[in-house]
C-alpha cells in the first residue's frame, strides 16, 4: 500500500484530516487513526507524531541531499585532529575551542564564520563519522608488530610421544646465565642433547637473538656424531620463529614443540641443563666477550668429557601403584656407548667413534676444564677493564677494523641486487677513529652507542654530532655479532678434527 500513493498525495491527505483529527473524540480518532495508517502504511505511532505535529515542522527546513557539515567543515576538522595527534571524537570535541583558537592565533587556519559555527556545534559522534574515512586511509599511526602465529604452525610433542626414538632427534634449551637478574646483557648457553643416546653439546651465544641460534645450530650440525633429524624445543620465542622454521624446513629437519609451561615435555634437556652446564658453569652472571671465549673454550673439552667419559641413566620403565612412583633404570652408559650399542649407526662411524675415544685424555680434558672454570671465577670477580687481554682475542681485535666492511646478511632478509654491493657511497665518518672505539669496546663491551659517540664528541668537538648516532649504532651492532659469531665457530673449531668430520657421514 505504501507504493500506491504518491509523497505529494500523503502531505494533501495529511493536512487534510489533521484538523479533524485534533477535534474529533476519542472514538473518532481511533477510527480515524485506522484508516490514515491504511492508507499511508506506515506504523500506528507514527501515524499519532503526524497527526499531532505542526504544518510548519512538515516542510524539511533543509534542501533534499545538502549536506550540512560539508567538505570545509571536515577540512578544517582534519587540520585539528592531525595537529592534535589524532586523538578520539570526544576528546576533539573537548579540544576544538582552544585548538582553533590556537590555530588561528598562530595563521595555521582561518574559518569561515559559517564554517566555524558549523564546526563546533558538530557533536563527538558526528566528528567520529566525518573522520572515519580519513582514518581508514591514514592507517594507524603506530605501527605494531603483526603477531605471526607461529606456535599454530608448529607441531606439538608431549613427554610420552618421544616413545623410541633414532640418534639424531634432538630436544634444544637456552641456559641464561644472567645470576638471577634478567637486567642488562648477558651470555646464554645453546645447548643440544639427542634423547636417544644423550649425547649433549653446548654452545654460549652473547646475545639472545634468533639469527645467532640457526648459527650455534649450524655448528653443532657440523661437530654432532650424527646427522640431525629432528629438533624439539620450549615456546620461547627465539626458537618459535620464522628464521628457525625455514632453517628446518630447508634441510628437511623435523620441527616441534614442547607444551607451554610443561617442562615434563622437555625432561631430558632439562636434566641436562643441570647436570651438565650448571655443574661446570654454575648460576653466576657472565657477560662479555671474554667470558664467551672462556666458556667456549670449556664447552669445547667439556663436551669430549662427558659424552665420552660420563655414564649416566636412563629411565626404562615407570609404574604407578596407588601414590608411589617407581622407576626402573637401566645399566649406565656413556652417550657414545649407546650410539655403539645401535644397529642402526654404520660400522665406519662407529669405527671413528672408538679411534676419537682412544685419543682422548680424561685428565688431560679434566684439567682443562678446570683451568677453564678458575678463569671463568676471575672474570666473574675482577672488573672487566682489569681483566688482561688473550693473545688470540689480540689477534682476533687487530682484524675487527676490516671485518665490518664485509657486512652482515641477515637471514630474515633476501640480499639487495645491487652491481656495487658491499662499496660505500658516503666517506665513512668513524674511519680515524675506529680503533679507539676498539679499544673501549674491549675495555667496556656492554657499553652503548650513545656513549661512545658522546666520548667522540668530547675528544673531537668539531667532527662528531648526534646525526652520526644511527651509523655508530649499526657499526657497534655488527662488531658484536662479528664477536658473537667467532665465539660459536670457536668452540666448534676447538673440537678434535677426527670429531669434526662425523657430521658429514650418514649412517
Amino acid at each position: 500500500m505504501v507504493g500506491e500513493i504518491s509523497g505529494v498525495t500523503k502531505t494533501e491527505v495529511l493536512r487534510a484530516i489533521r484538523s479533524r483529527y485534533r477535534e474529533a473524540s476519542r472514538k473518532d480518532k481511533s477510527r480515524m487513526l485506522d484508516e490514515f495508517v491504511a492508507l499511508i502504511g506506515c506504523h500506528r505511532k507514527h501515524a499519532v507524531r503526524l497527526l499531532w505535529q505542526d504544518d510548519k515542522l512538515t516542510a524539511r527546513s533543509v534542501p533534499k541531499g545538502q549536506r550540512i557539515y560539508d567538505e570545509a567543515v571536515r577540512e578544517a576538522l582534519t587540520v585539528v585532529w592531525e595537529a592534535s595527534d589524532r586523538i578520539c571524537g570526544k576528546r576533539l570535541k573537548a579540544a576544538l575551542p582552544s585548538m582553533v583558537e590556537s590555530l588561528e592565533r598562530h595563521g595555521h587556519l582561518d574559518l569561515d564564520p559559517g564554517v566555524r559555527r558549523r564546526l563546533f556545534s558538530a557533536s563527538a559522534a558526528t566528528i567520529d563519522r566525518l573522520l572515519r574515512p580519513i582514518r581508514e586511509q591514514a592507517g594507524s599511526r603506530r605501527k605494531r608488530k603483526q603477531k605471526r602465529k607461529m606456535a599454530g604452525r608448529i607441531p606439538v610433542r608431549t613427554f610420552s610421544d618421544w616413545k623410541e626414538p633414532e640418534p639424531g632427534y634432538l630436544e634444544i634449551d637456552l641456559v641464561a646465565h644472567c645470576g638471577g637478574t634478567v637486567t642488562g646483557s648477558y651470555i646464554s648457553s645453546l645447548v643440544v642433547t639427542d634423547v636417544c643416546s644423550g649425547w649433549t653439546e653446548a654452545i654460549p651465544l652473547l646475545a639472545r637473538e634468533q639469527s645467532l641460534v640457526v648459527t650455534g645450530l649450524e655448528a653443532v650440525s657440523r661437530i654432532f656424531p650424527v646427522p640431525i633429524r629432528g629438533i624439539n624445543s620450549d615456546n620461547d620465542s627465539v626458537f618459535i620463529n620464522e628464521t628457525l622454521l625455514n632453517y628446518c624446513e630447508e634441510r628437511g629437519i623435523e620441527f616441534t614443540r614442547s607444551r607451554a609451561y610443561r617442562k615434563n615435555d622437555q625432561a631430558w634437556i632439562e636434566q641436562r641443563n643441570g647436570s651438565v652446564v650448571r655443574r661446570f658453569v654454575g648460576h653466576e652472571r657472565y657477560s662479555g666477550p671474554m667470558a664467551g671465549q672462556t666458556m667456549a673454550h670449556l664447552y669445547g673439552a667439556m663436551r669430549l668429557y662427558v659424552n665420552h667419559f660420563q655414564p649416566s641413566f636412563q629411565l626404562l620403565e615407570r609404574t604407578r601403584d596407588g601414590g608411589s612412583v617407581k622407576k626402573r633404570y637401566g645399566t649406565p652408559a656413556t652417550p657414545c656407548d649407546r650410539l655403539l650399542w645401535r644397529d642402526d649407526v654404520s660400522e665406519e662411524l662407529k669405527a671413528m667413534l672408538r679411534d676419537s675415544r682412544v685419543e682422548l685424555d680424561p685428565v688431560s680434558l679434566l684439567h682443562t676444564m678446570r683451568e677453564a672454570q678458575s678463569a671463568l671465577a676471575t672474570i666473574n670477580a675482577t672488573d672487566s677493564a682489569n681483566v688482561p687481554q688473550s693473545e688470540s682475542l689480540e689477534r682476533f681485535l687487530i682484524s675487527l677494523p676490516e671485518l665490518w666492511r664485509q657486512g652482515e646478511a641477515r637471514p630474515t632478509h633476501a640480499p639487495k641486487k645491487s652491481k656495487r654491493r658491499g662499496q660505500r657511497t658516503r666517506p665513512d665518518p668513524f674511519e680515524g677513529v675506529w680503533c679507539e672505539i676498539l679499544d673501549w669496546l674491549q675495555q667496556h663491551p656492554d657499553a652503548k652507542a650513545a656513549e661512545l659517540l658522546d666520548r667522540l664528541m668530547a675528544r673531537y668537538p668539531n667532527r662528531y654530532s648526534r646525526r652520526q648516532l644511527r651509523t655508530l649504532q649499526r657499526r657497534v651492532r655488527q662488531w658484536r655479532i662479528v664477536v658473537a659469531k667467532q665465539l660459536v665457530y670457536a668452540s666448534a673449531e676447538q673440537s678434535d678434527v677426527k670429531e669434526a668430520d662425523l657430521g658429514d657421514i650418514t649412517p
